[in-house]
Protein backbone atom coordinates (compact mmCIF):
# COMPACT_ATOMS: atom_id res chain seq x y z
CA UNK A 1 0.00 0.00 0.00
CA UNK A 2 0.84 3.47 -0.47
CA UNK A 3 3.25 4.89 2.33
CA UNK A 4 2.73 7.97 4.07
CA UNK A 5 3.89 11.33 2.29
CA UNK A 6 5.98 13.61 4.21
CA UNK A 7 3.30 15.71 6.02
CA UNK A 8 3.02 12.20 7.61
CA UNK A 9 -0.83 11.67 7.14
CA UNK A 10 -1.63 8.35 7.25
CA UNK A 11 -3.49 7.32 3.57
CA UNK A 12 -7.45 7.29 3.28
CA UNK A 13 -8.71 3.78 3.47
CA UNK A 14 -12.48 3.42 2.34
CA UNK A 15 -13.79 -0.28 1.89
CA UNK A 16 -17.29 -0.46 -0.84
CA UNK A 17 -19.06 -3.89 -1.86
CA UNK A 18 -19.73 -4.47 -5.98
CA UNK A 19 -21.36 -7.42 -7.24
CA UNK A 20 -20.28 -9.79 -10.09
CA UNK A 21 -22.23 -8.49 -12.81
CA UNK A 22 -20.91 -4.86 -11.95
CA UNK A 23 -17.22 -5.70 -11.57
CA UNK A 24 -16.41 -4.85 -15.20
CA UNK A 25 -18.45 -1.37 -14.94
CA UNK A 26 -16.91 -0.89 -11.71
CA UNK A 27 -13.06 -1.27 -12.97
CA UNK A 28 -13.50 0.68 -15.97
CA UNK A 29 -14.62 3.77 -14.07
CA UNK A 30 -11.92 3.73 -11.81
CA UNK A 31 -8.98 3.24 -14.56
CA UNK A 32 -10.83 6.59 -15.90
CA UNK A 33 -10.69 8.53 -12.49
CA UNK A 34 -7.25 7.28 -11.75
CA UNK A 35 -5.22 7.41 -14.69
CA UNK A 36 -5.48 3.64 -15.67
CA UNK A 37 -4.00 0.80 -13.77
CA UNK A 38 -1.96 -2.46 -13.31
CA UNK A 39 -3.07 -5.49 -12.18
CA UNK A 40 -1.33 -7.92 -9.29
CA UNK A 41 -2.97 -10.93 -8.65
CA UNK A 42 -1.80 -12.48 -5.65
CA UNK A 43 -3.06 -14.51 -2.54
CA UNK A 44 -5.14 -11.75 -0.72
CA UNK A 45 -6.87 -10.96 -3.61
CA UNK A 46 -6.74 -8.66 -7.29
CA UNK A 47 -4.66 -5.73 -6.27
CA UNK A 48 -5.52 -2.49 -8.84
CA UNK A 49 -2.37 -0.36 -8.75
CA UNK A 50 -3.51 3.44 -10.48
CA UNK A 51 -0.89 5.77 -12.34
CA UNK A 52 -2.16 7.98 -9.75
CA UNK A 53 -1.09 5.90 -6.67
CA UNK A 54 -4.04 5.04 -6.00
CA UNK A 55 -4.92 0.79 -4.96
CA UNK A 56 -7.95 -1.10 -4.94
CA UNK A 57 -7.96 -4.10 -3.26
CA UNK A 58 -10.71 -6.69 -4.54
CA UNK A 59 -11.50 -10.19 -2.63
CA UNK A 60 -13.96 -12.56 -3.47
CA UNK A 61 -16.85 -13.05 -1.65
CA UNK A 62 -16.25 -16.88 -0.95
CA UNK A 63 -13.44 -19.13 -1.63
CA UNK A 64 -13.22 -21.02 -4.91
CA UNK A 65 -13.90 -24.58 -3.31
CA UNK A 66 -13.22 -26.43 -6.86
CA UNK A 67 -15.90 -24.29 -8.36
CA UNK A 68 -13.45 -21.12 -9.64
CA UNK A 69 -15.07 -18.70 -12.13
CA UNK A 70 -14.76 -18.32 -15.49
CA UNK A 71 -13.34 -16.13 -17.68
CA UNK A 72 -10.52 -14.79 -20.07
CA UNK A 73 -8.55 -12.80 -17.54
CA UNK A 74 -8.26 -12.75 -13.40
CA UNK A 75 -11.17 -9.69 -13.42
CA UNK A 76 -13.62 -11.57 -15.45
CA UNK A 77 -12.90 -15.12 -13.38
CA UNK A 78 -13.19 -12.86 -10.05
CA UNK A 79 -16.38 -11.49 -11.11
CA UNK A 80 -18.08 -15.19 -12.45
CA UNK A 81 -16.61 -16.47 -9.35
CA UNK A 82 -18.72 -13.42 -7.21
CA UNK A 83 -21.71 -14.21 -9.65
CA UNK A 84 -22.30 -18.05 -8.82
CA UNK A 85 -25.50 -18.51 -6.67
CA UNK A 86 -24.08 -19.78 -3.54
CA UNK A 87 -26.12 -19.71 -0.40
CA UNK A 88 -25.38 -18.04 2.84
CA UNK A 89 -26.58 -18.05 6.41
CA UNK A 90 -26.39 -14.52 8.24
CA UNK A 91 -26.36 -14.20 11.87
CA UNK A 92 -26.17 -10.26 13.12
CA UNK A 93 -26.45 -9.50 16.46
CA UNK A 94 -26.43 -6.47 19.23
CA UNK A 95 -27.07 -5.15 22.25
CA UNK A 96 -30.38 -3.47 20.13
CA UNK A 97 -31.35 -6.71 18.72
CA UNK A 98 -30.51 -9.21 15.61
CA UNK A 99 -31.02 -9.84 11.62
CA UNK A 100 -31.19 -13.57 10.83
CA UNK A 101 -31.20 -14.34 6.81
CA UNK A 102 -30.31 -17.09 4.31
CA UNK A 103 -29.35 -15.17 0.75
CA UNK A 104 -28.23 -16.10 -2.46
CA UNK A 105 -27.10 -14.02 -5.82
CA UNK A 106 -27.78 -10.68 -2.62
CA UNK A 107 -30.93 -11.31 -2.08
CA UNK A 108 -33.09 -12.30 1.01
CA UNK A 109 -34.76 -16.19 0.36
CA UNK A 110 -35.60 -16.54 4.16
CA UNK A 111 -35.04 -13.53 7.22
CA UNK A 112 -36.24 -12.21 10.64
CA UNK A 113 -35.59 -8.92 12.41
CA UNK A 114 -36.28 -8.07 15.77
CA UNK A 115 -35.54 -6.18 18.74
CA UNK A 116 -33.90 -7.35 21.76
CA UNK A 117 -32.48 -4.86 24.95
CA UNK A 118 -29.21 -5.27 26.79
CA UNK A 119 -28.07 -2.34 29.27
CA UNK A 120 -25.23 -1.16 28.12
CA UNK A 121 -21.88 -0.69 31.08
CA UNK A 122 -22.17 1.96 33.89
CA UNK A 123 -19.61 3.23 36.29
CA UNK A 124 -21.65 3.37 39.27
CA UNK A 125 -19.93 1.46 41.92
CA UNK A 126 -20.01 -1.41 45.13
CA UNK A 127 -23.19 -3.04 45.38
CA UNK A 128 -25.63 -1.26 42.43
CA UNK A 129 -22.73 -2.42 40.30
CA UNK A 130 -22.53 -5.80 41.08
CA UNK A 131 -26.34 -6.17 40.77
CA UNK A 132 -26.05 -4.20 37.25
CA UNK A 133 -23.68 -6.52 36.16
CA UNK A 134 -25.80 -9.16 36.84
CA UNK A 135 -28.87 -8.37 35.52
CA UNK A 136 -26.71 -7.46 32.44
CA UNK A 137 -25.51 -10.57 32.17
CA UNK A 138 -29.23 -12.38 32.54
CA UNK A 139 -29.93 -9.76 29.38
CA UNK A 140 -27.95 -11.17 27.81
CA UNK A 141 -27.84 -14.91 28.11
CA UNK A 142 -31.60 -14.22 27.56
CA UNK A 143 -30.23 -12.32 23.98
CA UNK A 144 -28.59 -14.98 23.22
CA UNK A 145 -30.62 -17.74 23.67
CA UNK A 146 -33.72 -16.03 21.63
CA UNK A 147 -31.26 -15.23 18.35
CA UNK A 148 -30.54 -18.89 18.73
CA UNK A 149 -33.93 -20.30 18.69
CA UNK A 150 -34.71 -17.49 15.98
CA UNK A 151 -31.86 -18.15 14.18
CA UNK A 152 -32.52 -22.09 13.89
CA UNK A 153 -36.27 -21.32 12.87
CA UNK A 154 -35.24 -19.31 9.85
CA UNK A 155 -32.46 -21.72 8.91
CA UNK A 156 -34.18 -24.58 8.34
CA UNK A 157 -36.00 -22.73 5.58
CA UNK A 158 -33.57 -22.86 3.29
CA UNK A 159 -30.46 -25.08 3.25
CA UNK A 160 -26.83 -23.00 2.98
CA UNK A 161 -23.05 -23.77 2.89
CA UNK A 162 -21.79 -20.65 4.58
CA UNK A 163 -22.48 -18.51 8.13
CA UNK A 164 -21.97 -15.12 7.87
CA UNK A 165 -21.24 -13.68 11.44
CA UNK A 166 -21.82 -9.93 11.90
CA UNK A 167 -22.87 -7.00 14.44
CA UNK A 168 -21.42 -7.36 17.62
CA UNK A 169 -18.42 -10.47 17.24
CA UNK A 170 -18.75 -11.56 20.80
CA UNK A 171 -23.12 -11.94 20.70
CA UNK A 172 -22.44 -13.37 17.61
CA UNK A 173 -20.27 -16.10 18.76
CA UNK A 174 -21.96 -16.76 22.22
CA UNK A 175 -25.38 -17.82 19.65
CA UNK A 176 -23.64 -19.88 17.27
CA UNK A 177 -22.44 -21.89 20.48
CA UNK A 178 -25.70 -22.29 21.48
CA UNK A 179 -26.94 -26.00 21.30
CA UNK A 180 -29.41 -24.47 19.11
CA UNK A 181 -27.37 -23.97 15.93
CA UNK A 182 -24.76 -26.89 16.57
CA UNK A 183 -25.09 -28.32 13.02
CA UNK A 184 -24.63 -24.80 11.62
CA UNK A 185 -21.58 -23.33 13.47
CA UNK A 186 -19.51 -26.16 12.33
CA UNK A 187 -20.25 -24.83 8.54
CA UNK A 188 -17.56 -22.44 7.44
CA UNK A 189 -17.44 -19.11 8.14
CA UNK A 190 -17.44 -16.19 5.66
CA UNK A 191 -15.88 -12.30 6.72
CA UNK A 192 -17.48 -10.92 9.84
CA UNK A 193 -20.30 -7.63 8.31
CA UNK A 194 -19.82 -4.95 10.41
CA UNK A 195 -22.68 -3.87 10.96
CA UNK A 196 -25.44 -1.09 12.71
CA UNK A 197 -28.50 -2.04 14.48
CA UNK A 198 -29.57 -4.80 12.39
CA UNK A 199 -33.17 -3.86 11.72
CA UNK A 200 -34.64 -5.42 8.34
CA UNK A 201 -32.77 -2.96 5.99
CA UNK A 202 -29.65 -3.77 7.49
CA UNK A 203 -30.12 -7.06 7.26
CA UNK A 204 -30.96 -6.71 3.53
CA UNK A 205 -27.90 -4.64 2.94
CA UNK A 206 -25.59 -6.76 4.96
CA UNK A 207 -27.54 -9.85 2.09
CA UNK A 208 -26.36 -7.69 -0.67
CA UNK A 209 -22.83 -7.08 0.66
CA UNK A 210 -21.97 -10.55 1.27
CA UNK A 211 -22.43 -11.84 -1.58
CA UNK A 212 -20.35 -8.95 -3.67
CA UNK A 213 -16.91 -8.60 -4.01
CA UNK A 214 -14.97 -6.74 -1.07
CA UNK A 215 -13.17 -3.07 -2.66
CA UNK A 216 -10.93 -1.55 -0.45
CA UNK A 217 -9.53 1.39 -2.08
CA UNK A 218 -6.33 3.13 -0.19
CA UNK A 219 -5.63 6.37 -1.52
CA UNK A 220 -2.14 8.37 -1.51
CA UNK A 221 -1.07 10.11 0.97
CA UNK A 222 -1.80 13.77 1.39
Amino acid sequence: MPAPGPTGAPPSVRTAFVSGPRLAGWAERFGTSHGGYRLQDGDDGLLFVAADGTEALLQAPWPADGRPGRGAGPLERLAALASQPRRLGLLLVRRGGYGIGVASEGTLLASKAGTRYVQARTAAGGQSQQRFAHRRSNQADALVAAVAQQAAEVFRAAAFEYVVPGGDRALADLVLQDPALRDYARLPRLPYQDVAEPRAAVLKKAAADACSVRVTVTDPAG
